[in-house]
């Protein structure tokens, strides 16, 4: 069966299948240029997708996911168990695993303390209250190492911003403009600069040439196939966090 995730389209709300007898929401997807069902499952939400050509019938789509039932459950028991970034929860910083606690009655302010971050206020606010504060944390490490990389290497970045893309970790427009996912800063730092330096040497190459490649290498300041096998095995684990 495919997982090709399908381009554009448009999404339906309230289309489910039975999964052991218990109902699945289904995100459906019309695309002009689907010429078939696919299934996809959406690592980072859990959910199952499908994907459809614009004027086929809903309902024998719906029909031809339930038979597939047994491959559904087999992907699901493959995605790995969503965590929230609540009290009590660890989640890895730069490769190192730290402990979300809360203190009732402390300031709002979080703190990193050893492997503990800290913080206090509205008890259900926390959740929200860390990811935004690892988005920010990524935004200016990543901003930090991409300019002083590049200033090592002669190379101008024009901006540097993150957002939580699941295609890529990162993208460089001809412009200059470096785009990250800022889930990076879980992942080891020598992983989240060989990720930096593969979108420097875009600076230099806009494809993935053995130019390209020796640019790559010679800004990171070594193999950088490690960091990438490093993101083929455990990237899709890294969107296992949220709020």
């Amino acid at each position: 069966m495919s997982t090709a995730k399908s381009e554009g389209g448009k999404s339906e709300a309230g289309a489910a299948i039975l999964i052991d007898g218990v109902a699945m929401p289904v995100l459906v997807r019309r695309s002009a240029r689907a010429r078939a069902y696919r299934l996809t499952i959406d690592s980072a939400r859990g959910a199952l997708r499908l994907s459809l050509p614009a004027r086929a019938n809903l309902k024998k789509a719906l029909g031809w996911a339930q038979d597939h039932e047994g491959w559904v459950r087999a992907q699901m028991a493959k995605q790995p168990a969503i965590t929230l970034l609540d009290h009590g929860a660890t989640f890895p910083l730069e490769g190192r695993d730290i402990l979300i606690h809360w203190v009732e009655g402390a300031t709002r302010t979080i703190r990193l303390e050893g492997d503990r971050l800290l913080l206090g206020g509205a008890a259900e606010s926390v959740g929200a209250r860390v990811q935004r504060w690892l988005v920010a944390r990524a935004r200016a490490v990543l901003e930090t190492e991409s300019h002083e990389l590049a200033r090592d290497h002669g190379l101008i970045v024009a901006s540097v911003g993150v957002g939580d893309t699941r295609s890529r970790w990162g993208s460089c427009a001809s412009s200059g403009a470096i785009r990250y996912s800022w889930r990076l800063i879980l992942a080891p730092p020598a992983v989240r600069r060989a990720t930096v330096a593969h979108e420097l040497a875009h600076l230099l190459h806009m494809d993935h040439s053995p130019a390209f490649h020796a640019a790559h290498r010679r800004i990171y300041g070594a193999d950088p196939r490690p960091a990438r096998e490093w993101l083929r095995v455990h990237g899709a684990g890294l969107h296992r966090y949220r709020a």
